[in-house]
């Protein structure tokens, strides 16, 4: 066993972008497992662009990372001993938690995933766990597309907008995603299998008139900023937009200004914001019907790999910035 445990603490709170001077990377002894809890070392990390709102000690729906404390974060690993009856060494698990190579988790808080499924278990970070279960719930829970509606989705190459868009698809909408470069538009038609996707670089507001000529009705909303004030004049009458995070904005302080809202009285459109935790059972849903298109061939993604728990920092930055490419993921 290894004789220390990396990790990655808040060092100070951001203003703005942050940086590598807001974390510090630091050894620790390797926790013992108590009477309930499961010793698990980590392999793969998931960073997702929430993460930015645990840096900041403002009012939110989760409590802030502490200054000092452990980066906020979902794992996938291994276990090496376990005080709990339903897991043993060897067992591959998800739910242990922080950017850090080993936690010691109770054993109702983690999620034993299947053995020989043929999946990765870093998929378990991605497509088959929260960005997965998001797209899940925004698309079927909130917008509800019917069958040849258009569809519009931000981020279309990322964690949550690829499956959102595929599982819109399935349901008989048009689906239009929009992503950044035409290699994401390419990997978004191509292999994803939208009906379009446009590049929000290249004049987004033409390419939507383009795309959309009668206007949009359901709009997955994960980016904000310029992508949102050139989508949300183009909804349709009775459109809806499903809003689970506005990642173009987490850097700005305060927020900029939004739309005219006098659209939602003249176009009666619903807007609703959502968090994945608020639909335990759409997510369990998901779990089960995620796994069977998957083996199917059925669904596609996407990751994109860090090596090394060093460099989370760096692709963290890089994430909020867009430069990652599918679902990040360290391999710690």
């Amino acid at each position: 066993m290894a004789e220390a445990n990396l990790q990655i603490l808040l060092k100070s709170r951001p203003e703005g972008r942050p940086g590598p001077e807001h974390f510090e990377l630091v050894q620790s002894p390797i926790p013992e497992p108590r009477h309930g809890e499961v010793l698990v070392r980590h392999r793969f990390l998931s960073l997702d662009p929430y993460m930015r709102g645990r840096m900041s000690d403002a009012v939110s729906y989760a409590p802030p990372v502490p200054l000092g404390g452990v980066m906020e974060g979902e794992c996938v690993g291994e276990v090496v001993q376990s005080q709990h009856p339903n897991f043993a060494p060897g067992d591959w698990v998800s739910g242990a938690r922080g950017w850090q190579g080993w936690s010691a988790a109770h054993g109702s808080t983690l999620v034993k995933l299947p053995a020989g499924s043929g999946v990765s278990p870093s998929a378990y970070l991605g497509v088959l766990g929260m960005p997965g279960r998001t797209a899940w719930i925004g698309v079927t829970e909130v917008l509800r597309p019917k069958p040849g509606e258009t569809f519009v989705v931000a981020a279309a190459s990322g964690a949550v907008g690829a499956v959102a868009g595929q599982v819109a698809r399935r349901m008989g909408a048009r689906v239009v995603g929009i992503a950044g470069g035409a290699e994401k538009c390419r990997y978004v038609t191509e292999e994803l299998g939208f009906d379009a996707c446009l590049d929000h670089r290249e004049g987004l507001e033409a390419a939507l008139d383009a795309a959309c000529p009668n206007g949009i009705d359901c709009y997955f909303e994960n980016v904000g900023g310029s992508v949102q004030k050139s989508v949300f004049p183009r909804m349709r009458e009775f459109g809806r937009i499903a809003f689970c995070g506005m990642v173009a904005e987490y850097n700005q302080s305060p927020p900029p200004p939004g739309p005219n809202l006098m659209a939602l009285v003249r176009k009666r459109l619903t807007l609703q914001g959502f968090l994945v935790n608020d639909h335990p059972r759409a997510g369990q849903e998901w779990m089960r019907n995620g796994a069977v298109l998957l083996r199917e061939g059925k669904l596609q993604f996407r990751e994109d790999v860090a090596q090394g728990l060093e460099n989370a920092p760096a692709a963290f930055v890089g994430l909020l910035e867009g430069r990652n490419f599918g679902k990040l993921v360290v391999a710690i």
